[in-house]
């Protein structure tokens, strides 16, 4: 289970205190899958963000499954991201110099768990139409196919959370289907919970919560 209570997040300027986020307060359980909506520069990534354990809130809570990430040591803290949760962010961060296979597999390998993955990795793949592109580069890859590698990857360890920053924005309309279709029915077969920042009403409506980031404040529509 995820629970965020009371999150805030500020940042200190020349001009005083910039509030980004305010009181934001979150429930969620295996299997919920929600959208977060809003305009540009409202807070979504930064929030994303301290879902992720990837920077910590000014002040409230988040803990996944009762443990807050940001009581952890910096080494525990980057074993809880690489098992706990996957992420698939708008520009995909695959690995140039490494074939399909081994970008899928990156998050196993750090935690020492690459050789028994392999099977999972290769099944992943194939449940993302990518079977034939196992030895690709990603400069050989399409959009699309590189955002189903990322999809692939942040799926490989099991994760408890699966977060993703504007997955289809870089994609064209086909492509953009695409992607939705697949992360939607790999969430799934996964019972992850998932959190989908995007900008796209289309693929925002299709997840059964949905949310609006605004004025500091998160609401449900």
């Amino acid at each position: 289970m995820l629970k965020v209570e009371n999150v805030s997040k500020e940042y200190p300027t020349p001009r005083g205190t910039l509030k980004i986020l305010s009181d934001i307060s979150l429930s969620l359980s295996p299997g919920d899958a929600l959208s977060i909506m809003g305009p540009s520069g409202s807070g979504k990534s930064t929030l994303l963000y301290i879902l992720g354990a990837l920077e910590p809130p000014s002040s409230g809570t988040v803990t996944l499954n009762g443990r807050d990430p940001f009581l952890l040591t910096p080494k525990e803290l980057a074993s809880f991201r690489n098992i706990e949760i996957g992420f698939v962010f708008q520009d995909h961060c695959l690995l140039p110099q490494c074939s399909v296979l081994e970008n899928v597999l990156t998050p196993a390998l750090v935690s020492g768990t690459g050789n028994n993955l392999l099977r999972d990795a290769e099944s992943l793949l194939d449940q993302v139409g990518l079977a034939n592109r196992l030895e690709y580069r990603p400069a050989e890859l399409s959009g699309g196919e590189k955002q189903r590698v990322a999809m692939a990857r942040a799926l490989i360890m099991k994760p408890k959370l699966l977060l993703c920053d504007e997955p289809t924005g870089n994609l064209d309309r086909k492509s953009a289907e695409v992607v939705a279709e697949l992360l939607l029915d790999l969430h799934k077969s996964k019972e992850t919970i998932l959190i989908v920042v995007t900008h796209n009403p289309e693929l925002a409506n299709r997840l059964p919560k949905r949310y609006e980031l605004t004025d500091q404040h998160l609401q449900s529509l």
